[in-house]
Formats: C-alpha cells, structure tokens, sequence
C-alpha cells in the first residue's frame, strides 16, 4: 500500500508508521519502506538517518541505474517490532530524481516506473504487507510507487486549501500516470481511499469539510477519522509511536480517544487488505 500526498502535514507519516505496527502487532509480516528523503518513518523506527544509514543503504541502492545497485533483501532491516522490517531513507533518495532523467534519455535500461515494483517483488514471499511512505511530491520515486501499490492510502487534513491541494495532486497524478501507462506501466489498484487526518470533531468547519468530501467520494472515504491528538505529537517529541508509548504518560482520556482512533482507521484498513485478498478479517 502506498500512503501518498503531495502537501506535508497531512499526516501520512503518522498515518504509514502506525499502520505498519497495527499490523504487525496482529500478527501479518510487514515491510515499511521510506520513500521521503526527509526520512521520518526511519526516525521512528531506532535509526538516526544521518548518522545510522549509510550510502547505498535505502531504497535508491536497490533502484539506482548504474552498476552499484544492490538486491533488496541486503538493505532491508530489522526493526524492534516483532513481524515489522524497515527499508530506510535518508537524503540519498533524491539522487534517483537526479538520475532518472538521464536514464530516460538513454533508454537503456528498465524504466523508473517499474523499478520499485521490481525491487519490492523480490521479497513479497517474505511479506504479507508492504506499506509505503512516499515523499510529499509527484516525483519519480512516487510515480514507482504509484505503479507498484495494489493499495493506494490518500491522507487529507479536513481544510478547504488542504482540499485543494489534494485535488490538484490528484489531477497531476493522474495525467502523469496516463503516460506512464502509454509507455508500459500498469496500474491495478484492489481499492483507493481517503483517510481524514488531524480531525477535530468540535470543528465546524471542519465537520462540514468531511461532509462535503463524503458526498463527493461517497464510500472512497474511509468511515472512521485519525483525530488530532496531543498524545500523537507528544510521543513524537520522543520519536515514538502511539503504540510505543506508555499510557501512564498521558490523560486516560486523551490516550484512550487516540488509540480508539487508529484502531478503527487501522482496522478499517486490515478489513479491506482481507476483501482484497478473499479472505474474513
């Protein structure tokens, strides 16, 4: 699954990291890649992207286009969680931006838009799950994503010029994609939906704003809603994850609220990963 935006703040980050955990803490093995070379998924995760990845250690090692490409499976790591491994990122990953286009123009080797796909194929026997983080941009490294998602996660914060923003992603996507289709790439999506992030309920505008989007996408939009928590940001300071952090350092309400939130956007999730897959959750 690809979580994709083109604006930041709109919580796909968050949105990524909690998912992968959710569902390695039920049980499924997952693979979190980080895309963004601004590396926070790989922050979360133990690993200092400055300090702790070195060059050739991410994604762009496993896509790149000269002879220094390396397989998948030896950049992969492990992370504290049980079941959830982790392709890191740091600031490397724009080098495959800088390359692309020269590679276009030889026209020799395989295209960028099927080069993620390729690399996540070589270990899907080890996975049930992939989630992916993707940079907040419609660059090359997104579109791979884009061509190698069978499940495609759009999160949306619930104001109108963020609204905005997303449909002019969405437009761009889309006529990106239309040529990159022209030259070979495939697009299968099982579903596409939009997750409603940093919502406050007691925000009318707000309020009106899902409401305005559910009529819109109708049942695109995913039924439950990721409310903005101080417990979120909080165990950020300490780059942790809701489901790290110890319910002792927060308000039993405030905790509660926010784990009530992710668990019903992750479940949501898992229960459409089972319809793909013809299965009961």
């Amino acid at each position: 699954m690809a979580v994709v935006n083109f604006k930041g703040g709109s919580g796909k980050t968050t949105t990524a990291s909690h998912l992968a955990q959710y569902l390695a803490l039920h049980g499924y093995r997952v693979l979190a890649i980080d895309l963004d070379p601004q590396a926070s998924l790989t922050a979360l995760h133990g690993y200092q992207p400055e300090y702790d990845i070195q060059a050739n250690e991410t994604m762009y090692a496993a896509v790149r286009y000269d002879d220094e490409r390396r397989p998948l499976r030896d950049i992969i790591r492990k992370t504290y969680f049980a079941g959830l491994d982790l392709v890191p990122g740091n600031l490397e990953l724009m080098e495959f931006e800088h390359d692309t286009p020269r590679a276009l123009a030889e026209r020799s080797t395989e295209p960028f838009f099927g080069r993620v796909a390729t690399a996540l194929g070589s270990v899907a026997d080890d996975y049930d799950v992939m989630v992916v983080d993707c940079p907040p941009q419609l660059g090359y490294l997104t579109l791979g994503a884009l061509c190698a998602a069978t499940g495609l996660l759009i999160t949306v914060h619930p104001q109108m010029l963020d609204v905005m923003s997303m449909c002019q992603f969405l437009l761009m996507a889309s006529d990106m994609l239309k040529v990159v289709q022209t030259s070979g790439g495939t697009l299968d999506y099982d579903f596409i939906r939009y997750i409603v992030t940093r919502f406050e309920p007691a925000d009318a505008p707000q309020t009106q704003m899902v409401a305005f989007m559910r009529s819109l996408f109708r049942d695109r939009v995913l039924n439950s809603t990721m409310v903005k928590s101080t417990a979120v940001s909080d165990a950020g300071l300490s780059k942790q994850t809701l489901y790290e952090v110890g319910r002792e350092n927060f308000s039993k309400q405030t905790y509660d609220r926010a784990v009530e939130s992710l668990d019903a956007v992750n479940g949501e999730i898992e229960r459409l990963i089972a319809q793909a897959w013809g299965r009961a959750a």
